[in-house]
């Protein structure tokens, strides 16, 4: 709901409630976010109130000496004009001035959500929206601020569009998706860095002075720095505390930062990151930010995340495969890496079948020359050698076995040892003359270029139609460098990162709706690109190339407070781990990873009997479990913490209306530390549950020496004897069973 009431505007959800106001002098005022407020005609005490400017502060003008506004709580920051905190928009005009004096022009409410022209958007029916047009006093320049009520999920979504009114040029410095200011300071600001292979780590930061800041400059939306953040007060928990989540519809450079100034305040600014960022906007024209996406909680951060699963699930996620329940896969990477052939992926493809998997996907070595890494990018046809009946002709055999069938590909990628780079060296986002500096062995293609664009749409195209082709992994495996677009001059080199961007959210545009079956994974070196941009277009993204089951459980605990889980790609692989060479059991791997979309990434031909017989079991309690799983709400119980209430474990659940499936997840083990327990949540509370665990058996070999505490004759560790005991003897887990009330 939206309701204008004199000079305040309310925005209202189920629970929450945004509020803001114009000034006596114009400007817009930040009134209130938080719990839900009932619109009244008393709006003159929501407004702060100065008597006159405090020590060496600025007073707008001689007319209104008392207002100051470094000391008011505002909507939008202009540059300039008193308010030296983080600016929402920065604009150098044509005379070199940066002072921006933005006030309050025009507003309307629409019944409707508008569309954006130039990025992705969240959707939705029964949407309303609130749009505010600022004027620039000094240069006419219009600066339209753009609301959206989502009002069953808690969420309301903010960003903007700059519009360049005069006959000369202006160059846009800055301009931010969201600002809101708080009227106290010290709130807990958290933020999801990390690096490739160790995603989303969770951190804290208590602001009382200064600004604290998350940001990416990778050219992607980054594993250093995810968008999603949140905002809290200390000791904000679970179940109880003010917090606010905060997220960002683009994939692209992103800033976010929480700034507490002297004066008490707090302000928090989100959207493209201003560092080298320069966009020339001729007379007429007009820029678009991303749209920021918000969401309060009285509850903890519990019902934070809740808020952003219905959101994400209901207005990001589109096409066919938005509700689907997606299949249980098979990749074939860490089986064979580059190493691949028809023969030995349709050995992999039928061992795969025989144990329930529903979705083959063969990955990275598939096309011409391609046995490693420094090779053929950009020459999207299959090798003749390991593929002689090509994709189409295993694609059809993968299908006979009756399995689906999935490819890997790379497009905006190109190595230099290539067909295509010998032919449109040009085509590379490289500086012609300069020294280049290359990721695994690979350069990027310039996607501020239409041809560009219109070969990776046609080259996929035809890769796409080329077979019965189900799923298709995007992957992305360098961050940018050297980024220079020989296609624009040399005063707009500034604008090559967004640019990038928009021509990527292009091509993935054409393609997805042009091939609306195929299930689309978006990739990028795991987890450098998770956001909602890309889960605009691809419904579900590989979450970390790390498949070590306790590093796992760390990330996927980190993306759960912004992400559902049916977004979320998690795979089962072989021990030792290939990225961390940690032996984690076949159960725990499963355990994490079945909190997702659950995948296979190892060698199924060279698993043992009981090995396969467990895989086998598994994929029976994922797939009979399924909906709970991907579409079930999501709790974090415990994560993993060595607190003196936590002893490092994880304990998550989901649930809905006929029950829930948890998981208690031991990490480190520690000694002499017996007791444990489990406390559901989201169930109906009064309602019987049967409450029981999973009949598991466990293989004596995982015991070792200890064997010989209870064998009559001394049993050489991975002797014969201890293989043939292994064979017959097998150790059946704790018998948990218990009806209970939710």
């Amino acid at each position: 709901m939206i309701k204008r009431i004199k000079d305040v505007f309310f925005l209202n959800t189920k629970n929450t409630s945004y509020i803001l106001g114009i000034t006596k002098t114009g400007h817009l005022e930040h009134l209130h976010y938080g719990r839900r407020v009932e619109p009244s005609e008393n709006t003159a005490t929501l407004f702060t109130r100065t008597r006159f400017a405090l020590g060496n502060t600025i007073s707008y003008d001689k007319e209104n000496a008392a207002v100051n506004l470094e000391m008011m709580p505002l909507e939008m920051s202009g540059y300039g004009k008193g308010d030296i905190r983080e600016p929402f928009i920065v604009v150098s005009h044509e005379d070199g001035c940066r002072t921006s004096d933005f006030i309050f022009n025009a507003a309307e409410i629409l019944d409707e959500k508008s569309e954006m022209r130039s990025l992705p958007a969240s959707y939705g029916k029964d949407v309303k929206e609130l749009r505010i047009t600022l004027l620039d006093r000094s240069y006419g320049d219009t600066l339209t601020l753009i609301y959206d009520v989502f009002e069953a999920e808690d969420v309301i979504t903010k960003r903007a569009e700059y519009k360049n009114n005069k006959e000369k040029e202006v160059r846009l410095l800055r301009l931010m998706s969201s600002m809101v200011d708080f009227t106290e300071s010290g709130y807990d600001f958290i933020t999801f860095g990390g690096a490739w292979a160790r995603e989303m780590n969770e951190s804290h930061e208590i602001v009382t002075n200064g600004r604290s800041v998350i940001s990416s400059m990778t050219g992607t939306s980054s594993n250093r720095a995810n968008p999603f953040t949140m905002v809290a007060r200390p000791g904000t928990t679970e179940e109880y505390g003010d917090c606010y989540g905060m997220n960002l519809i683009y994939s692209g450079n992103h800033y976010s930062c929480l700034e507490a100034s002297t004066m008490g305040f707090s302000r928090f600014v989100t959207g493209v990151n201003p560092e080298g960022f320069s966009f020339k906007i001729s007379e007429g024209e007009a820029f678009e930010s991303p749209e920021a996406v918000m969401t309060y909680s009285e509850a903890g951060f519990r019902r934070l995340s809740k808020n952003m699963h219905d959101f994400v699930r209901r207005h990001i996620v589109r096409g066919e495969w938005k509700d689907a329940l997606r299949p249980v896969l098979l990749n074939s990477w860490e089986a064979a890496y580059f190493d691949i052939n028809e023969a030995k992926l349709l050995k992999l493809a039928k061992a795969s079948k025989e144990v329930g998997i529903e979705l083959f996907v063969m990955d990275d070595g598939w096309f011409k020359g391609r046995n490693d890494d420094t090779t053929s990018l950009g020459d999207w046809e299959y090798d003749r050698k390991k593929l002689p009946n090509g994709v189409k002709g295993l694609s059809e055999k993968i299908h006979d076995l009756g399995l689906q069938f999935g490819i890997w590909v790379e497009p905006e990628m190109i190595n230099e040892k290539s067909d295509l780079y010998k032919k449109h060296p040009e085509w590379v986002l490289r500086h012609p003359e300069n020294h280049h500096s290359e990721g695994r062995n690979q350069m990027i293609l310039d996607l501020t270029r239409k041809d560009v664009r219109e070969y990776i749409v046609q080259s996929m195209s035809k890769l796409f139609s080329s077979a019965n082709i189900n799923y298709v992994k995007w992957d992305m495996n360098r961050i940018v460098s050297d980024a220079y677009s020989s296609e624009l001059g040399y005063d707009r080199q500034g604008e090559v990162y967004h640019r990038y961007v928009m021509g990527l959210y292009e091509v993935v545009k054409t393609l997805t709706e042009k091939y609306p079956r195929i299930l689309f994974e978006g990739c990028a070196s795991g987890g450098c690109r998770f956001d909602l941009g890309m889960l605009c277009y691809m419904s579900q993204i590989w979450a970390s190339d790390n498949t070590d089951a306790i590093s796992r459980a760390t990330i996927q605990t980190g993306y759960s407070y912004g992400y559902p889980q049916s977004v979320m790609g998690c795979h089962v692989s072989a021990c030792p781990n290939h990225q961390t060479l940690r032996n984690a059991p076949l159960e725990t791997r499963f355990a994490v990873a079945a909190y997702g979309v659950l995948g296979y990434e190892l060698n199924i031909c060279e698993l043992k009997k009981e090995e396969l017989e467990a895989v086998k079991d598994q994929i029976v309690f994922y797939k009979l479990h399924r909906e709970l799983f991907q579409y079930g709400d999501f709790y974090r119980i415990e994560k993993g913490e060595r607190t003196a209430f936590s002893n490092n474990a994880f304990k998550w659940m989901v649930a809905n209306e006929d029950g829930g499936i948890g998981m208690y997840l031991q990490g480190l083990a520690i000694p002499h530390n017996p007791f444990g327990s489990f406390k559901a949540v989201g169930l109906e509370p009064g309602k019987v549950y049967n409450f029981r665990n999973r009949r598991l058996k466990y293989n004596i070999k995982e015991f070792g020496d200890l064997i010989n505490t209870v064998a009559p004759i001394h049993i050489k560790r991975d002797g014969v004897l201890h293989n043939l005991a292994a064979k017959v003897v097998k150790m059946d887990n704790e018998k948990e069973e218990a009806l209970l009330p939710g």
